[in-house]
């Protein structure tokens, strides 16, 4: 199964495939030949499993909350939160390379309170600054439990296009598409100061089934 974001992309990808292998039939460099057609049928894999979108069963409940995305767990720690709360918050950042799932998946139940779109740089995803000065998204949404979760969606060096389904008002549902991020790229959630986390530095995290933290 693939990401609808992804259409475009695999059906490019997929018509040069084919130009490729056709015109191969007019090189008459074997090395050549086998390398193009190689080459072509690489990029094609890469590109399917880029937009990958697993069907994942979801274990929904308020009373956890669910990573948001596939990848490395690279932060934990409290730091002041400037564009909406204000004030201090504890930050887990989930570092997602080229090779994982790219799909962006809300990580509470609840309405969207806050959703907005930042232009910006495309430093390294890993780097500190990227969470404030790369292009990125800010999506809170208000649970029940928890009350307002903020998670961010920050493009890397290679992610050109930030996908957000969240709008101010909407109610969502745990663990659904919440959108997608093309290429390297980080996704930040911020949770209330003294929450208890069961995510360790280094830990690899599944999206909507990693629980980042539990009540």
């Amino acid at each position: 199964m693939f990401h609808k974001e992804g259409a475009k992309s695999i059906l490019i990808t997929l018509l040069l495939t084919v130009v490729i292998l056709f015109a191969t039939d007019y090189i008459s460099i074997a090395w050549l030949r086998i390398a193009l057609i190689v080459l072509a049928i690489l990029i094609l894999i890469l590109v399917l499993q880029f937009f990958r979108n697993p069907k994942r069963e979801v274990d929904n409940s308020d009373n956890h909350i669910l990573a948001p995305v596939d990848g490395k767990v690279v932060v934990i720690e409290e730091v002041f939160e400037p564009e909406y709360f204000n004030d201090k918050r504890l930050m887990v950042s989930i570092f997602m390379s080229p090779i994982n799932v790219h799909v962006t998946r809300y990580p509470v139940n609840g309405v969207v309170k806050f959703s907005k779109y930042h232009p910006g740089k495309f430093l390294a995803a890993w780097e500190p600054k990227s969470s404030t000065e790369n292009e990125r998204t800010t999506i809170v949404i208000n649970n029940r439990i928890y009350g307002e979760i903020m998670y961010r969606q920050v493009a890397g060096a290679l992610a050109r296009r930030i996908v957000n389904y969240a709008e101010e008002g909407m109610r969502v549902v745990q663990g659904k598409d919440g959108g997608f991020i093309k290429f390297g790229s980080r996704v930040d959630i911020y949770l209330p100061l003294g929450t208890e986390i069961n995510l360790k530095l280094g830990q690899i995290a599944i999206g909507a089934k990693t629980i980042i933290c539990k009540k």
